[in-house]
């Protein structure tokens, strides 16, 4: 598919509807596993923004956190995680645009969200991401380090690429190959740390 092809409701939508989803793990990431394990503040307010099945948002409550909020902008998915979510009061699902949400974060964590947006919202993303955290407010998470041979999404990159966007907003704790990624993606990712300058 084209970069400039329509990437809206209807299409997420019918990616899933179809299961057409060939980058979901059905397991929370490993690298992302591995920093919530070390988190201590369970109270961190953390946003998963085009969340899908929200392995992560589920791992993060099974370990105690009490501020989740995931978004997405398939109406089918986020229909089955509020209902797999419906006695859960940690946790906030919405349906809508990322780049129209409202609130602060302390803690923005990236799982394949990024690689799904056509690549000219890339510079918006980090934008957004900044404005969405508080003060010294982090964006941890995974950036493919690659490109694809087929058409997007996933769309790819570089890192090099990547960091001239976060530049302008972050302190960089980690930026750099990812040494514990699932199996199938072992050698195509970066693991970052970001800080809100």
């Amino acid at each position: 598919m084209r970069e400039d092809k329509k990437l809206d409701e209807e299409f997420w939508n019918n990616r899933y509807l179809s299961s057409n989803t060939q980058w979901d793990l059905s397991v929370v990431s490993p690298p992302l596993k591995n920093y919530i394990d070390q988190i201590e503040n369970k109270n961190v307010k953390i946003l998963i923004p085009g969340c899908g099945n929200a392995y992560e948002a589920e791992y993060l409550l099974q370990h105690g956190f009490d501020n989740i909020t995931v978004i997405d902008i398939a109406p089918k998915l986020v229909e089955s995680l509020q209902i797999k979510f419906k006695r859960e009061p940690r946790i906030t699902i919405l349906l809508g645009d990322f780049f129209e949400l409202n609130q602060k974060f302390d803690l923005i964590i990236e799982q394949t969200f990024f690689c799904a947006l056509p690549i000219k919202l890339r510079q918006q993303y980090a934008e957004k991401i900044n404005q969405l955290l508080n003060k010294n407010g982090k964006l941890v998470g995974l950036l493919f380090n690659r490109e694809f041979e087929t058409e997007g999404p996933p769309f790819g990159g570089s890192k090099e690429e990547y960091m001239d966007y976060f530049k302008p907003y972050f302190s960089f704790k980690y930026f750099d190959d990812c040494y514990n990624s699932f199996h199938k993606r072992y050698g195509t990712e970066l693991f970052i740390n970001l800080i809100k300058k």
